[in-house]
């Protein structure tokens, strides 16, 4: 038996999902800006992909930009929004963003923006009168992740964006990890621009979005095309479009179901661990939390002598470190919220999802006492 805990990296394609794309690769072979009826075809599929990712967040279709993936569009977001905005030069973000955030900042910084970091608490949260009163009248913009990738924290996006608003200030958000988990209804929450990848739920690879409110003007940052009404030159990934449309579909029609099921065989798993193995401890809050994902520190071990152990009798987990000229580094986002290096490295992520039922869970809580003792003994020696 495989078991796979870690959909927080990235989830399996569903099978309808996959069906849909190769039926793409099959039968569609126009490129979508061609004018001829099989690039018709092309671009009637783009489009009704659109039209489902809009449905799932609440917005126009005409404001869903695709794109690579998150990462491109927490590119683009950052320097083609900040790059445009010559009057102003400061960015509000915090200090448990994903890479793809804090690398682009970090660019920006050496490039003269001026980038102020808040903190967060002991579960891993922002508080948002932290952020108001960090912004100023150069304040350009303000970047929060709605749903942290290691320990699924939950900030108050919809607080936060109300207080940027109010000052005038706009509001970015990397949602890689809340959509298809938690509602993201951008009808309620008054956010200008937003980043999603498929693969986090149940899409392709390769593939995401960029939602784009009211028109706000930026720089793309990748030029050479008509497409995507000239903000992101390329020809179009048709297929992997129209799987990340499906997979939005499949979030919307399914996200109740999906939460209580995700949030049963969390909760199994936290309790068992907390039965069967000693001197553990949750990482991130146990309220405002992604309802699939648990983060534990398994005190007095190795992080990744433990992922290894798992990895030997077929299940699969993530560490909380990350792995930097050959050496393991401590989280960050642990470390930000106030755990010590060796807690940091004692750290696991798991994260259940679709495919994962109470058996698997049961079979993980049967091996993890006798492999935490092992993990322990092994880093004593």
């Amino acid at each position: 038996m495989y078991i796979y805990l870690d959909h927080n990296a990235t989830t399996p394609v569903r099978p309808e999902v996959a069906d849909a794309m190769g039926d793409v690769l099959r039968r569609i072979h126009g490129n979508p800006s061609s004018v001829h009826a099989a690039g018709a075809a092309a671009k009637a599929a783009v489009e009704r992909a659109r039209e489902c990712v809009a449905s799932l967040l609440g917005v126009k279709a005409a404001e869903v930009l695709f794109t690579g993936g998150a990462t491109e569009a927490n590119n683009t977001a950052l320097f083609g929004l900040l790059r445009a905005q010559s009057n102003r030069r400061h960015v509000v973000t915090t200090t448990v963003e994903h890479p793809s955030v804090e690398a682009p900042l970090t660019q920006l910084e050496r490039e003269g923006w001026r980038v102020t970091r808040v903190g967060v608490d002991e579960d891993g949260r922002v508080d948002p009168d932290e952020v108001g009163d960090v912004l100023t009248p150069d304040t350009a913009l303000v970047s929060v992740i709605w749903a942290n990738n290691e320990t699924g924290s939950l900030q108050p996006i919809d607080e936060i964006a109300a207080i940027a608003r109010e000052r005038g200030v706009l509001v970015h958000s990397d949602a890689t990890q809340a959509i298809g988990k938690v509602p993201v209804d951008l009808r309620r929450v008054s956010l200008n621009l937003l980043s999603l990848s498929a693969h986090k739920f149940n899409g392709p690879k390769g593939v995401g979005a960029l939602i784009v409110r009211g028109g706000l003007r930026f720089d793309p940052i990748l030029c050479g095309g008509p497409q995507e009404g000239r903000r992101r030159g390329g020809t179009e990934n048709v297929a992997g479009i129209v799987g990340l449309g499906l997979a939005s579909e499949l979030a919307e029609r399914e996200l109740s179901s999906r939460m209580r099921q995700y949030a049963l065989l969390r909760d199994r798993l936290w309790e068992g661990i907390q039965a069967k193995v000693p001197d553990v401890r949750r990482n991130g809050s146990a309220l405002h939390v992604l309802p699939n994902t648990l983060n534990v520190e398994f005190e007095g071990t190795a992080g990744e002598l433990l992922l290894q152990a798992l990895d030997l009798e077929g299940v699969a987990v993530s560490s909380g470190a990350a792995c930097a000229s050959g050496s393991i580094e401590p989280s960050h986002v642990l470390i930000a919220m106030g755990r010590s290096a060796a807690a940091a490295r004692g750290s696991l992520r798991l994260s259940v999802g679709h495919g994962v039922d109470a058996n698997q869970i049961d079979r993980v809580l049967a091996l993890l006492p006798d492999l935490v003792e092992r993990a322990r003994m092994a880093g004593t020696q």
